[in-house]
């Protein structure tokens, strides 16, 4: 490969970013370590700034070349969607990186993913479960399935659907400490939270037409809705989670919706997040269209 023009540069930088030092991209791409160095060197002048910072033991990105290596990688994997779409005359192909949160994930983003790579067999579809936020700028994803209003950013959103939050308990917890009639009998209560930061702190609810808030306090946080059902589910405390996790609990006993006559029936927005433009490759707006018109919450 002719590593003189731009996309050479940037397949230098990202492979030194993905090889972890510029002796081992110079293995990964057939060239010397010096040869790499003029590379990077070249890069750093045409762009007038600092893009490594190399000691004896490791190298670290400045803001810069954090940027330039997000950069690199959206171009890299456009060009290679490219070209690889011509070769198979149009087939969406190559590999679709998603992410989702574990219990939503698992019980309705999975199902959809067997059905989109039935329908689409030449894309791989790399999964991810989790509750942490992936940067998606930055590479670690294609999609991802998030809940919740989302932060301003130059990202593009598709709203997929919406749930509901209900309050939840085991029997067995109620029977030992009893069954609580008002909102602010939670107070005595071992609340289970959320502990990601955009977790609203404080309970919503309503009274005679009016909404309010409570703050409670227990000794179990969590970033899993699924996690907390599961601690609720074998009497921890009482959680307030969405209903698509726990609707099975709920049809079989293993849990009691709580308090209902005060639900202020808030939804909570669920969104298909990803890169957007004119560049966006075929399998990211493929996932995205399947996502709207087969998701079902």
């Amino acid at each position: 490969m002719d590593f003189s023009g731009r996309s050479g540069e940037m397949v230098v930088f990202a492979s030194v970013a993905e090889e972890g030092s510029l002796s081992a991209a110079a293995r990964a791409l057939g060239l010397t370590p010096s040869a790499v160095s003029r590379i990077i060197a070249r890069t750093e002048q045409r762009l007038g700034t600092r893009l490594l910072l190399r000691t004896t033991r490791a190298i670290t990105f400045t803001a810069e070349g954090e940027a330039y290596l997000r950069g690199a990688r959206r171009i890299l994997a456009d060009m290679a969607e490219v070209e690889e779409a011509i070769a198979d005359q149009g087939v969406p192909k190559g590999r679709l990186r998603v992410s989702a949160a574990l219990g939503h994930g698992r019980l309705a983003i999975v199902p959809l993913v067997t059905a989109f790579s039935a329908r689409y067999p030449n894309i791989t579809v790399d999964l991810t479960l989790g509750d942490e936020v992936v940067d998606i700028l930055g590479g670690q994803a294609d999609v991802a399935v998030r809940f919740g209003h989302l932060p301003d950013s130059p990202l593009t959103a598709r709203r997929i659907g919406d749930t509901g939050q209900v309050v939840v308990a085991s029997p067995d917890y109620l029977q030992r400490h009893g069954t609580p009639q008002q909102p602010e009998d939670l107070l005595q209560h071992n609340c289970l939270r959320f502990n990601f930061r955009r977790a609203e702190p404080n309970w919503p609810f309503i009274r005679d037409d009016q909404a309010f808030s409570l703050k409670v306090c227990g000794n179990i946080e969590c970033s899993s809705g699924e996690a907390l059902a599961q601690f609720a589910r074998v009497g921890a405390g009482i959680a307030r989670i969405g209903e698509f996790s726990v609707a099975d609990d709920l049809q079989r006993g293993d849990l009691v919706p709580l308090l209902e006559a005060f639900n202020p029936g808030d939804r909570e927005p669920i969104h298909a997040v990803f890169v957007g433009g004119s560049a966006m490759p075929a399998r990211v707006r493929l996932f995205v269209d399947f996502l709207l018109e087969n998701h079902r919450m």
